[in-house]
């Protein structure tokens, strides 16, 4: 089989672990036909292998579509969320094993104004992490860097005011953070059992908390995997939404960013094919 590899060196463990890549993926009998990400895919190339995070998926994903190919994914980031949707493994030689047994599965791709995105879309406190979150503080501190940027964040946050057009309806929405997840896991530690990343839905979740009894009802509610409503939390389920703010906030999309309000989400049903496990 024939690859082209888009790795990330500037990735957590990117650095470190490319050497590693290359040559499991050779073991393995995949061929890399081309490194890095040129202007143009390898017309050979059989597959994508996107080796990185969540963030290095995403620059392969419009090319993917565009040219029918599917992706391989050796997780090296910091959340990997798809991987760990799809059951791919975060070991390096288990990853490779997974392409090469070349199982496929179709999965849903959402995009905000245009920009691709495969697990969750935010406006709010996710947004402002996701800018402290440089990536010389993931390189050095990881998740203890993460946790001190929430805190952060948390501390700065402000309501925001949102009208929400989705299938035909119409709501305004005080929220703190507006979530949009094509996927039953978003967040890092949200999994909701009643959603999945190829059926055809998108997923709204909006938060307002003002009291600790409203905190503790969206936290359990979120917790419980279940796409329900709560004290302090709205859900909203549609195969597209659009959102309007009386001033523009920013957007980020699997944790890159990703324009400002106003914004349109859509969604393409199974546009995408990724290796995963059998």
């Amino acid at each position: 089989m024939l690859a082209q590899l888009v790795l990330n060196p500037h990735s957590r463990r990117g650095r470190e672990a490319a050497a590693q890549v290359r040559e499991t993926l050779g073991r393995a009998g995949i061929i890399v036909v081309e490194d890095g990400w040129p202007a143009e895919i390898a017309p050979e190339a059989d597959c994508i292998v996107s080796a990185g995070g969540d963030g290095t998926l995403l620059g392969a994903i419009d090319a993917a579509i565009a040219r029918g190919l599917p992706i391989g994914i050796i997780p090296l980031g910091t959340f990997n969320e798809l991987a760990r949707t799809l059951g791919v493994p975060l070991e390096i030689e288990a990853a490779v094993r997974v392409i090469a047994e070349r199982r496929e599965r179709a999965i849903d791709v959402a995009s905000v104004n245009g920009v691709r995105f495969v697990n969750e879309a935010s406006i709010g406190i996710s947004s402002r992490i996701t800018r402290l979150q440089t990536p010389e503080l993931k390189q050095r501190f990881g998740v203890f860097g993460i946790v001190g940027t929430a805190v952060q964040a948390f501390r700065h946050a402000r309501p925001i005011h949102v009208e929400v057009e989705h299938d035909g309806g119409r709501e305004r929405l005080r929220t703190v953070q507006l979530t949009i997840a094509n996927s039953h896991r978003f967040g890092g530690v949200v999994s909701v059992a009643d959603a999945a990343i190829d059926d055809g839905w998108l997923d709204l979740y909006s938060v307002d908390i003002r009291t600790f009894r409203q905190a503790f009802a969206v936290a359990r509610a979120l917790l419980a995997g279940k796409r329900t409503q709560a004290d302090g939390l709205r859900t909203i389920r549609a195969h597209a939404f659009t959102l309007r703010t009386r001033h523009a906030h920013r957007i980020t999309a699997d944790g890159e960013a990703a324009g400002v309000t106003p914004a349109r989400f859509e969604l393409q049903p199974k546009a995408l094919r990724v290796y995963v496990p059998q």
